[in-house]
């Protein structure tokens, strides 16, 4: 159920960053480089969420300055979403396990500060400016963050049982 307010939101960002952040602390740097599920690696999904809040953060920015907004981004539709991901994982190849979960957790505390920043009208009264869809502010954070968070904590689990295997 997604969230309605700014609490639920927060609660929900927090609650899910925590359980994830849990279950990385238990992945050494070694496991968190193996690919798995679809030659994708741990390493490479938690860096991935990272991205995709910055990219939020981009799409708000635009939106409220009056830019044109490029979903998923410039060059990108929606259709062309795997390509697009392919995109960020070799452009973040480089990056070890802790810089990894460095950027995520950073990426995380950007996003708190910015939902501790607005009201609940700002987060869920309008579409968000630039979003060309009915999705409101507060529902793009969700799907930038309490969501992501959450799939990647089913896709580490799955990759640990692949692994295990």
């Amino acid at each position: 159920m997604p969230a309605h307010s700014k609490a639920e939101l927060l609660d929900l960002s927090q609650n899910e960053f925590s359980k994830l952040e849990a279950l990385l602390d238990t992945i050494p740097p070694e496991l968190a480089a193996k690919k798995c599920v679809d030659q994708t690696s741990i390493k490479d999904v938690i860096a991935h969420r990272a991205y995709w809040i910055r990219l939020f953060m981009g799409w708000y920015a635009d939106g409220q300055a009056g830019k044109d907004v490029s979903f998923p981004a410039d060059g990108y539709t929606w259709n062309q979403l795997n390509d697009f991901n392919e995109r960020i994982r070799a452009s973040q190849g480089h990056l070890s396990w802790a810089a990894a979960r460095a950027l995520l957790r950073a990426s995380h505390a950007v996003l708190i500060d910015f939902l501790g920043r607005l009201d609940d009208d700002a987060l869920y009264a309008a579409p968000m400016k630039g979003a060309k869809n009915h999705w409101t502010t507060g529902r793009w954070a969700e799907a930038a963050g309490a969501s992501h968070y959450r799939s990647a904590a089913k896709f580490v689990q799955r990759c640990n049982r692949e692994l295990a295997a």
